[in-house]
């Protein structure tokens, strides 16, 4: 039976990533997917919480800890000095819901380089077993985390090509349809973290440089769809998805281009 599309093809690739959308959102309605996906759920998190730490170090201050809570909410604190910038706390703020986008656009232009699969979810494995042991001190972040790393190492090392890319194709989903799961958080200027209310990300820029809370939180998902948007055209490209020419036997190639001939 002939093929829907040719492998290799645009189609294909814009298949895989239509199969791996279609996973992360109907996974929690099927029996046990919500139990499934909770892993990379609480992954989305970690993105989350690591946007702000990080962040926070590029901006020269102190990543304290990351805690991760059962229900997937998290929380990042860091130590910000006094003398900080009204513009190093929204920075700060923004990191947070910016980083799975960013993260997730990484990986599905990661899915389009074959070299690239297995290191880079080696790459993703260590970067968060790392993660564990400096920064997170929270019971569910320190059982889930380490179970995705040894997934994604497992991956790496006995996949197939095709499971690899799928694999990445996945997590490059999932980061960045977490904006969506996100949607109201970002629209709002508290949310609840275990249980306490506490100032969301957009309430805190807007504490710290002015304008409504529900501006920032356009501007982000603006941000986070052109991030996402320019991975997907680079990752489709068609020009990157054609085969490459069939090398010739060399004598073919010296007679095309003996001028004499």
């Amino acid at each position: 039976m002939q093929p829907l599309v040719t492998p290799g093809s645009q189609g294909e690739a814009i298949g895989r990533l239509v199969v791996a959308g279609l996973v992360v959102t109907m996974l929690p309605a099927l029996p046990f997917g919500a139990y499934l996906i909770y892993p990379f759920a609480i992954l989305t998190t970690w993105f989350h919480e690591m946007g702000h730490g990080l962040t926070a170090m590029l901006l020269g201050q102190h990543f304290e800890q990351l805690m991760i809570f059962p229900n997937g909410s998290g929380l990042a604190e860091s130590q910000v000095s006094g003398e900080a910038s009204r513009f190093t706390h929204a920075a700060i703020a923004a990191g947070g819901p910016i980083a799975p986008s960013a993260v997730g656009a990484l990986l599905i232009v990661a899915s389009a380089h074959p070299k690239a699969w297995r290191p880079v979810l080696w790459l993703s494995a260590a970067v968060i077993l790392g993660s564990v042991l400096i920064w997170v001190r929270s019971l569910t972040g320190l059982w889930v985390l380490p179970l995705v790393a040894a997934i994604l190492a497992l991956i790496a090392w006995r996949a197939s090509p095709g499971f690899a890319r799928f694999s990445l194709q996945f997590l490059g989903v999932l980061g960045a349809m977490s904006m969506l799961r996100d949607f109201n958080y970002l629209f709002t200027e508290q949310g609840m973290v275990d249980g306490r209310p506490m100032m969301s990300d957009t309430g805190q820029i807007e504490a710290a440089l002015g304008l409504p809370h529900w501006f920032w939180a356009g501007l982000i998902l603006l941000l986070s769809g052109v991030m996402v948007g320019a991975a997907l055209k680079y990752a489709l490209a068609e020009h990157r998805l054609r085969p490459p020419p069939r090398k010739l036997p060399a004598n073919v190639l010296q007679f095309r281009r003996d001028p004499r001939r």
